[in-house]
């Protein structure tokens, strides 16, 4: 019988027994006399003050380095100062609790391909990082890579922290013009590039769009070549180094220890608008949110083996690295993921003895709606905990997880950002789970929901705000050197307060839902709706693969609402719309059925699988597709194409 609460889930005792976050409490009652009564009340401690609640982390987890004299905390949101006067080096913290087994293990399409031992993955990284410093890179200078999800990204992103140089890194499946809008804002002494990746079991070289990438660099960069998967060599052999002598025979690695606020690595927005951003991470701020969230928010515990499907491109790669710093094993994804086939994740969480699997939310949707019961088919008595990202994941896929998945998994979905590396709402293994929402508001993150005018709502939609500071809130933004885009992109609705551009809801208990972007939202006859209300009630249906809605203000305040739509492989375009209607209208409101349906061949995405609700909402409203996206940034540029033809 379902729960009168909504609730699939609660945590077993002897989760809430040995769970980190139980253990921190316990700690906070023996050496600071905080006592707190549930998740919530320790939510509320830490928001309280923010800087004494990162100092606590900060003791609690041991943090190698000076900590410093001053407070932890200086100034106001935006120009917060975090720890003046502390050192430390993030490379230093991964190997503090270094994994009982594998340090990495790889997977490519379908297959368990390689290990890679703690031994191999310091003394590669040791070498590479006396590579670089031999090529010249010093600290502060930066290191770009064009690296798929294999242990050289690994290595490159180690060896570049060990020696304070800052990290930043595209997937080769992104073409030149995307990879160079990107690079050339970082003049990067280096780039470390692969000679090609692997998709659908096929090799795509990637000589000629290196040398035009490396070309449109001022000055050119070093040039390590990483040769494994397509021969021929780099595109100027006379002054490129081969990877095998990058790491040598291998050295011992060395750290650093560099200013708390040191760059550590640039991760770039989507660039669905205009130039893409340039983020601006630090070692410390890194380092105390990655081992907050990843410890006492996912509960990732040493030994664990963690698969996050992500291409290196994605903040979420990041935070698989991360996973080293509490002593788990990442598990690297390379190729496809779903090649051979759509259970291929599944089946490699299998393999690999994963405890922690995270994916995008559509991969649940499309595994819910393909009948698989991965929790029949594999061995997934291994998995704890199930994360979801990327998008709304809908109350259905809630109960499927539970029947098909298994009813002892802990699905935790999650919402965050590139712009801080992680999340503001999400998991807690304290709490149950409620079908259709968030469990949480992360420990240190003053988030809640704003109405227009500016006051705190609860029980309807807002825009999600962050008020108070975050350690891995963004340092600077490339090529920003006054703060202005910074201040005007998250701090000019609601001056002193990160608006972060999210639609939420909160509920009394602290759960949440999001409804997709707030510059995305539907406003039908003063009606908001969410872009992800209609996904939940027409991608359930079998006929439909995917849909992407916007609403378009028109000359005479006329507004328009196309739904397009990309059929499954059979489906009838006459009774598809039919049953699109009805289901809207049964499952929402009549007001919430589209002025059209459109079929496409395709949906368009960032190459982190965000739809572009945006970018189409301005192509629609005439604005020229090189104006309203970055091709580069599209995991398939020629849809857009579709869309152009179709505009209002």
């Amino acid at each position: 019988m379902p729960d009168p609460g909504g609730v699939v889930w609660r945590p077993p005792a002897a989760m809430l027994a040995s769970c980190e976050v139980t253990k921190f409490r316990s700690w906070l009652a023996a050496e600071r006399g905080v006592d707190t009564n549930g998740y919530a009340d320790l939510w509320e401690w830490s928001v309280a003050d923010v800087g004494a609640f990162w100092e606590t982390i900060w003791d609690y987890e041991r943090i190698l380095g000076e900590r410093g004299k001053g407070p932890a905390l200086e100034g106001e949101m935006p120009g917060t100062r975090w720890f003046p006067g502390a050192s430390l080096n993030y490379a230093e913290h991964l190997f503090r609790m270094p994994p009982s087994g594998a340090a990495l293990l790889c997977s490519r399409e379908g297959e368990l391909v390689e290990e890679c031992s703690l031994d191999q993955l310091t003394r590669a990284a040791g070498s590479l990082a006396r590579t670089l410093q031999h090529l010249g890179v010093e600290r502060g200078d930066r290191v770009a890579a064009y690296l798929p999800n294999r242990p050289a990204a690994v290595i490159g992103l180690i060896a570049c922290a060990a020696v304070g140089a800052v990290w930043s890194i595209c997937g080769p499946d992104y073409g030149p013009d995307g990879v160079i809008a990107r690079f050339k804002q970082l003049r990067p002494k280096v780039l470390i590039s692969a000679d090609g990746y692997t998709f659908n079991g096929k090799v795509f070289a990637r000589r000629d769009e290196v040398a035009r990438i490396r070309d449109a660099l001022t000055p050119a960069p070093a040039l390590i070549w990483v040769d494994d998967v397509h021969p021929g060599g780099p595109p100027s052999s006379g002054d490129a180094i081969a990877w095998a002598d990058a790491i040598g025979p291998g050295e011992p690695l060395t750290f650093e220890r560099v200013p708390f606020d040191h760059p550590l690595w640039i991760l770039f927005s989507s660039g669905t608008t205009g130039i893409p951003k340039g983020i601006v991470h630090t070692h410390g701020g890194i380092v105390l949110e990655h081992l907050k969230a990843l410890r006492l928010q996912n509960d990732i515990r040493a030994g664990d083996r963690v698969l996050l499907v992500a291409s290196t491109t994605w903040m979420v790669w990041n935070m698989l690295v991360s996973t080293l710093l509490v002593g788990a094993t990442p598990v690297l994804l390379d190729g496809n993921p779903l090649a051979p086939d759509l259970a291929n994740i599944w089946r490699t969480a299998s393999e690999a003895r994963v405890a922690t699997l995270g994916v995008g939310a559509g991969y649940l949707i499309a595994s819910m709606k393909a009948g698989l019961a991965p929790g029949s088919d594999f061995d997934l008595s291994s998995l704890r905990q199930l994360g979801s990202t990327g998008s709304p994941l809908p109350a259905s896929a809630y109960d499927w997880v539970q029947e098909s998945v298994g009813s002892s998994v802990w699905l935790s979905s999650s919402s965050g950002g590139t712009e801080v590396c992680t999340a503001f709402v999400g998991g807690t293994p304290i709490e149950p789970v409620r079908a259709g929402r968030l469990q949480a508001r992360q420990l240190g993150v003053a988030v809640e929901a704003r109405d227009s005018e500016g006051n705190a709502v609860v029980g309807r939609l807002g825009e999600l705000v962050v008020t108070k500071p975050m350690p891995s809130m963004p340092a600077y933004l490339v090529g920003d050197p006054e703060g202005e885009r910074l201040r005007a992109t998250y701090f000019s609705m609601y001056p002193g307060v990160w608006r972060h551009g999210d639609f939420i809801e909160f509920d009394a208990d602290g759960s949440s839902l999001i409804s997709g972007r707030s510059d995305s939202t539907l406003n039908r006859n003063g009606v908001r709706i969410g872009p992800a209300e209609i996904y939940e009630a027409v991608e359930v249906l079998p006929a439909v693969e995917e849909a992407l809605v916007v609403g378009v203000e028109r000359d005479g305040g006329d507004y328009y609402t196309p739904l397009f739509v990309k059929l499954a492989p059979g489906a009838e375009p006459d009774e598809a719309k039919v049953q699109i209607v009805e289901s809207i209208t049964a499952n929402l409101t009549r007001r919430h059925v589209p002025d059209e349906v459109v079929f496409v061949p395709g949906i368009p995405h960032t190459r982190t699988g965000k739809k572009l609700e945006v970018p189409i909402k301005r192509i629609l409203q005439g604005v020229p597709i090189a104006q309203a996206v970055d091709a580069g940034a599209i995991d398939d540029p020629e849809l857009l194409a579709h869309f152009d033809r179709g505009k209002a």
